[in-house]
């Protein structure tokens, strides 16, 4: 989990970032990889502003869903040339890079906030990888989707490898690694890199209706349900089994959001549910 900052009065405005824009709506947040001359790469400042972007979230009691999504016509398209050809050139320096981006993907898994992305045109190399992480992906009908590191001698190194066979299965994920190739929007939706496509247009007006859909949710319950399958997936399926049990228990016998729930069922009203 990314690790968050010293809790602070509503200063989520307050930062400035280099090469991501960040929007604040009530409890939605929308980030936005800004570099559209050059498709939004994820370099070693686009990290950081990401890092310091999600540790502000991490310490804000009001943000319970993140939108991520790209400027221009790209999502992102992968990484950036000139600072791999440095890095590949400083051994310490890359591999600080890649802890960075693993313990930015890992952080939107771990954390208790809903992550969407929503891509908006070509997604691939560190875009795939980056979407991998979130728990939804939504994409405009223009969208392109690939890994492409293959194309350019390069390997997938923030989790590609790993999380897209866990994603789409074995042979689908070595079909997209081992040739390099990108699927549109409405392949994308049939291998299940995504779960929606909308037209181009709406792409930002749909992704925030599905946003504040979730968020008329329980709190407590929608982080639960992403722990119960994020930490489940990493598990034995017969010990996951016993960790739902156990999870779901506890939340059932102490949690005020499970009762109110099946009273409001019971009586056909609207559930008045707790603030996380």
């Amino acid at each position: 989990m990314i690790e968050p900052m010293t809790p602070m009065a509503d200063t989520r405005k307050d930062l400035k970032y280099q090469n991501i824009a960040v929007d604040f709506d009530g409890a939605l947040a929308t980030v936005t990889l800004n570099r559209p001359a050059q498709m939004n790469p994820l370099d070693k400042e686009t990290v950081q502003d990401l890092l310091a972007c999600f540790r502000r979230i991490e310490s804000d009691s009001t943000t319970r869903v993140v939108v991520i999504t790209g400027s221009g016509k790209a999502f992102s398209a992968g990484g950036d040339l000139e600072g791999y050809l440095s890095l590949y050139r400083a051994p310490d320096a890359f591999r600080a890079f890649l802890d960075d981006l693993h313990a930015l993907l890992v952080g939107f898994e771990k954390s208790d906030r809903i992550v969407i992305a929503a891509v908006n045109g070509w997604c691939l190399a560190g875009g795939i990888e980056l979407i991998l992480a979130c728990d939804l992906v939504v994409a405009s009908d223009q969208a392109r989707i690939g890994d492409a590191h293959l194309n350019y001698g390069q390997l997938p190194g923030a989790g590609g490898s790993q999380r897209l066979p866990r994603a789409i299965g074995v042979p689908r994920a070595k079909d997209i690694i081992l040739t390099g190739r990108s699927v549109d929007a409405t392949e994308a939706l049939r291998l299940g890199l995504i779960s929606r496509v909308f037209p181009h247009g709406r792409l930002m007006e749909e992704t925030r209706k599905l946003a504040a859909e979730m968020m008329e949710r329980s709190p407590v319950g929608l982080k639960g349900a992403k722990r119960l399958i994020n930490e489940g997936m990493t598990m034995p399926f017969a010990q996951a089994l016993r960790f739902e049990i156990d999870f779901v228990h506890r939340y059932a016998t102490t949690c005020p959001d499970a009762y109110e729930g099946l009273l409001a069922f019971r009586d056909k009203r609207t559930p008045r549910f707790g603030q996380r």
